[in-house]
C-alpha cells in the first residue's frame, strides 16, 4: 500500500493495536477481533516469538483489510526484515535515525518513540511521519498539549497508558491516533476475544466523539 494511504488510514480510524502475543495463533485471533471492532492497524512487536513469520502470515491473510506493522524495532536490520515480511509501517520505542532513514528509503511510514521537545524536533528532521509518545503513562495527555504548544506541526501518537477511560483526553490534547495494548487485548489471556472486539469498537467510537467535540 502507498505510504500516504497507510498514514491516512491510521489517522482516520485513530487506533493502532499493540500486540504482544504468546504465539502466532493468538496474534491472528487478536487481529481478527480487532478487525471486527474497526481498528485500523495491528502492530506486532518484536518481543513476540517468531515476530517476522507472524507479520508475514498476517500481512498475506489480511492484506487490504487491516494494516499490519512491526513494533519494538530497535535497529535497521530488524526494520528491513519486517518490511520484507510485509510490514506496512514500523514503530520503535526510541528514535533511531538509521531506522527512520531505512524506512524512508523504502517509503514505509516510521513512528519512532519520543518524549522530549528535543526528541520531537530531531525525529521530524530525520523524516519521521508520526511520533510515538512513549511511555505515555509517564506524563499523561498533558504531554501532547505541552509539546504542541511550540510544535503544533508535530503528529503524535501516544502509546503506553492509553485506555478506554482516557482515550478521549489524548485525542482532545492533540494526538492524531493512539496506540493501545494491554488495556485493549487483555481478554486474549482468557480466550475472551469478543471483549477485544467490543473494546476496539468503543475505542474507535470514543475517538470519533472526541474529534467531533474539538
Amino acid at each position: 500500500m502507498n505510504k500516504w494511504k497507510v498514514i491516512n488510514r491510521i489517522t482516520e480510524a485513530g487506533l493502532v493495536v499493540v500486540v504482544r502475543a504468546d504465539d502466532g495463533e493468538q496474534a491472528k485471533r487478536i487481529t481478527e477481533a480487532c478487525l471486527k471492532g474497526g481498528a485500523a492497524a495491528i502492530e506486532i512487536t518484536y518481543t513476540v516469538p517468531g515476530a517476522t513469520k507472524i507479520i508475514e502470515e498476517l500481512a498475506k491473510e489480511y492484506k487490504g483489510d487491516i494494516i499490519i506493522g512491526a513494533g519494538t524495532v530497535l535497529d535497521p536490520e530488524t526494520a528491513r526484515a519486517a518490511i520484507l515480511a510485509g510490514a506496512e509501517y514500523v514503530v520503535s520505542p526510541f528514535l533511531s535515525v538509521p531506522v527512520v532513514k531505512l524506512c524512508n528509503r523504502y517509503q514505509v511510514p516510521c513512528m519512532p518513540g519520543v518524549m522530549t521537545i528535543e526528541g520531537v524536533v530531531e525525529a521530524m528532521e530525520a523524516g519521521a511521519d508520526i511520533l510515538k509518545v512513549f511511555p505515555g503513562e509517564a506524563f499523561g495527555p498533558k504531554i501532547i498539549k505541552a509539546i504542541k504548544g511550540p510544535l503544533p506541526q508535530a503528529n503524535m501518537m501516544p502509546t503506553g497508558g492509553v485506555s478506554i477511560d482516557n482515550v478521549a483526553e489524548w485525542i482532545k490534547a492533540g494526538a492524531v491516533a493512539v496506540g493501545a495494548g494491554g488495556s485493549l487485548i487483555a481478554g486474549a489471556k482468557t480466550g475472551d476475544y469478543e471483549s477485544i472486539t467490543n473494546l476496539s469498537r468503543q475505542f474507535v467510537e470514543k475517538i470519533k466523539e472526541a474529534r467531533a467535540a474539538l
